[in-house]
């Protein structure tokens, strides 16, 4: 007979995903569940890699062959059995995409609201909502349609049609417009064969350049200077033209249209890093003046409801649009209102409410894309969805984590499954659940070491359970500072003329809520100085080759030293070179394009998934091949290459808490804090450099945090100054100086409301930031413990 609990949970067997070994597990269903554990423990393999992506691949299946080809094809998880999975949505700290028509309205459907809002109640009537939307342009003409009534079936017949859009024509729709330096482009004192073209790629010897040299519109040995006013026109704006070339028919055009399509409106991110940085110097951006750097014509800026147009209500911090829109009142638009209010009231429940509409959505952190993603889900109407989170407190100060909380039991209590990976005792205490994996990172952990209750996770004898109510003290004696940076009249987006001196000499906490002006203040301003070292989360640029082995320069000293061991060249021990797989090119999958459907990878037979050739894998050093110690964790490394320049490296990946990574593992795997730590461990042999870290602690579980603490002392005491913006009240505790911003966020934040010691923060108890850090120190909350 079946079990009447059977279908309450997501039963997992044998998961054997990375690192995991074997895991069984019952997941309770409808229920919020927080996996614990260190970094890489298997946490994000369990919860995403097998639950998540198994769940994703069988909705896939269901569609059609021909829809299926624009999904991508997903892998079966290595596991032997999930059964009970419901439909899953992944709300993760991805950033999102740096499309520039993208926004923070246009993500949540927020500005499709307002757009049809307007489109009933604005004065002058300018058309339906497509009026008010910048990414459709204002098109009239005619066309050929096939019609079905009234005439021979399949007839065509021509009629006029008009499109109505919102988009301004200058910048379309995207609210700025560039402006490029001719003088960067073009060296005016040399003439065309001489070298004046300065863009990258445009050699004296290359087709670039010869195109305009053999044009005929230009004298190519005359200085640019000289020219004639129409060859100015011809070289640097003449349109499209047909030319021929040394017998080949080939298209001219002017250098600034041409510079314009292959480097300006493609992503910059996409850009080679030469092409970027000349971009960077060549171009700059400024507020289109047509649309007024709203990106919609006059026509959609006419319209107001009231004294407000569409450009001004997406330009409001949302907390001042969600007052706006409670002044509406007429009972036509009565649930369009309803529900606009329900999702700006959700930005502000979950910290969001300094954005506004109009923010480019690519500007978000990953913690604040995380949160605007949330948005979509909490006014669904589905049920019994299994939500999956990722660290969803990133970025938030204690004071908004109690908001975040109460979400995250409003998803649960619509009867959903809420899968949360977390660190943070906050956000573990409120659980229903508990599934603790470790009990190390890598190699050492993939095993559940605990599942149940949290009062049985305290006490517990886990990693976990003993650090649960761990907390770091204040310091006894703070450092005093040798110097400072000072920043004056700081006016980026809300700081408010802000006059601060940061410390040299000393560990600086930076904190304050989210949106209060932290990075504005120091990623605006400490750049400046000399020998700031930017540490961040960003994305490290590279190929799916790119591992810690290449990217800290390991791999170069561990081919130097099988090469010398073998009496062969060094770049037989690279995949991406002499070394490489002839099967697999070095890649260790073989890519299979099934014409119309997805692309299949699998693993290379040949080389069995290392990248490289039978030959290269005879050689060894100390008995291992070239494969098994890029297979290698960190930590094994160190022990296994215990001289030459490696050492150092090692030894810094595993004091920024990274010895579970292995040496060949592809970068775009890491997570924004894995990331950190790795740029962090490159850059730590400078001594007298100012370093600037940006929420370090964040993937770090309570075990690691006191390392963190430990490695930043390091570096202060290397002559170092370290400067942390930082939410943990472990990172503040610890500080020799904070800087806290606020009083609250967007135009209620951007002033410094405190300098000084962390005991003196808390003795004030005169900000948010005081108020939560006295309570991490003191433990004075209701219950006896800090929150």
């Amino acid at each position: 007979m079946t079990d009447p609990d059977a279908h309450d949970v997501i039963r997992v067997r044998g998961a054997r995903e990375n690192n995991l070994k074997n895991v069984d597990l019952d997941v309770p269903k409808r229920r919020l569940t927080v996996f614990t554990g260190v970094s890489g423990s298997g946490k994000s393999s369990l919860v995403f890699g097998t639950i998540a992506a198994e769940s994703q691949r069988l909705i896939n299946e269901t569609y059609p062959t021909f829809v299926q080809q624009f999904m991508g094809e997903l892998s079966r998880p290595d596991v032997d059995a999930l059964e009970n999975l419901s439909a899953t949505i992944r709300v993760d700290q991805e950033r999102m995409a740096a499309n520039a028509r993208s926004t923070v309205g246009t993500a949540t459907d927020v500005h499709a609201m307002l757009r049809v809002l307007f489109s009933r109640l604005g004065q002058p009537h300018v058309g339906s909502s497509q009026a008010f939307s910048f990414n459709v342009p204002s098109i009239s003409g005619a066309g050929a349609v096939t019609i079905a009534t009234g005439a021979k079936k399949g007839q065509k017949e021509r009629r006029s049609f008009e499109i109505t859009g919102g988009m301004c024509p200058e910048c379309e729709g995207l609210g700025q417009v560039s402006d490029i330096d001719l003088d960067r482009l073009v060296d005016k004192s040399l003439s065309v064969n001489a070298g004046a073209i300065l863009v990258p790629g445009y050699t004296p010897d290359g087709w670039m350049v010869r195109i305009y040299a053999e044009s005929g519109f230009l004298d190519p040995d005359k200085p640019v200077q000289d020219f004639t006013e129409q060859e100015r026109h011809d070289f640097l704006y003449k349109e499209q033209t047909k030319v021929r070339i040394a017998n080949t028919n080939m298209t001219y055009e002017g250098l600034v249209p041409k510079v314009t399509k292959s480097m300006l409106q493609k992503d910059r991110d996409a850009l080679q890093p030469h092409v970027r940085a000349f971009v960077d110097r060549a171009v700059t951006f400024i507020a289109c003046p047509a649309s007024e750097g709203t990106r919609l014509n006059a026509g959609a800026r006419s319209s107001r409801i009231g004294d407000v147009n569409i450009a001004d209500a997406a330009g409001m911090q949302i907390t001042d649009l969600a007052a706006w829109v409670r002044t509406i009142d007429d009972p036509t638009v009565a649930p369009l209102i309803q529900g606009l209010r329900d999702t700006l009231d959700a930005f502000v429940h979950i910290g969001l409410g300094y954005l506004s509409l109009d923010r480019a959505s690519g500007t978000l952190s990953g913690g604040e894309a995380q949160r605007t993603k949330m948005i979509r889900h909490l006014g669904s109407s589905l049920s019994d969805i299994t939500y999956v989170f990722d660290e969803p407190t990133a970025g938030l100060h204690p004071h908004d984590i109690q908001r975040m909380n109460e979400t995250l039991l409003q998803l649960r209590d619509k009867g959903n499954t809420v899968l949360v990976v977390e660190h943070k005792p906050e956000v573990i205490e409120i659980a229903d659940h508990v599934v603790d994996l470790g009990p190390r990172a890598g190699r050492d952990g993939g095993t559940v070491q605990y599942e149940g209750d949290v009062p049985g996770l305290r006490s517990s004898d886990t990693l976990t359970g003993r650090f649960l109510d761990h907390r770091a003290e204040l310091k006894s004696a703070v450092r005093t500072a040798a110097g400072a940076m000072p920043i004056r009249g700081a006016s980026q987006h809300n700081l408010r003329d802000v006059d601060v001196d940061v410390p040299r000499g000393v560990l600086t906490v930076v904190t304050g809520v989210a949106g209060s002006g932290k990075s504005s203040l120091i990623h605006g301003n400490l750049p400046a100085f000399d020998d700031v070292v930017v540490v961040d989360q960003t994305a490290i640029k590279g190929s799916r080759r790119s591992s810690p082995a290449t990217y800290t320069g390991i791999l170069d000293a561990v081919r130097a030293a099988f090469a010398k061991a073998n009496g062969v060249k060094p770049a037989l021990f690279s995949a991406n070179s002499e070394g490489a797989c002839p099967a697999c090119k070095g890649l260790g999958a073989i890519v299979t394009q099934l014409g119309f459907q997805s692309t299949v990878e699998t693993v290379c037979e040949l080389c069995e998934g290392t990248g490289f050739s039978d030959d290269v894998l005879e050689y060894t050093l100390d008995g291992k091949n070239i494969a098994e110690v890029l297979a290698m964790s960190v930590a094994e490394a160190g022990e296994f290459l215990v001289k030459g320049p490696a050492v150092a490296v090692l030894g810094r990946l595993r004091d920024v808490g990274l010895g579970y990574l292995t040496l060949g593992q592809s970068l775009n795997t890491l997570s924004g804090g894995e990331r950190q730590r790795l740029k962090l461990a490159i850059s730590m042999a400078k001594s007298g450099a100012v370093y600037v870290l940006d929420e370090p602690t964040t993937g770090l579980h309570l075990a690691d945090v006191d390392t963190l603490l430990r490695l930043l002392d390091q570096l202060v005491d290397a002559g170092n100054t370290v400067v942390v913006i930082e939410h943990h009240q472990a990172v503040m505790a610890h500080a020799d100086w904070i800087i806290d911003l606020g009083p609250g966020a967007g135009h209620d934040g951007g002033v410094v409301v405190f300098e000084g010691t962390p005991a003196d923060l808390v003795a004030a108890r005169s900000t948010l930031t005081a108020e939560h850090l006295a309570r991490y120190v003191h433990r004075d909350d209701s219950d006896g413990r800090a929150r």
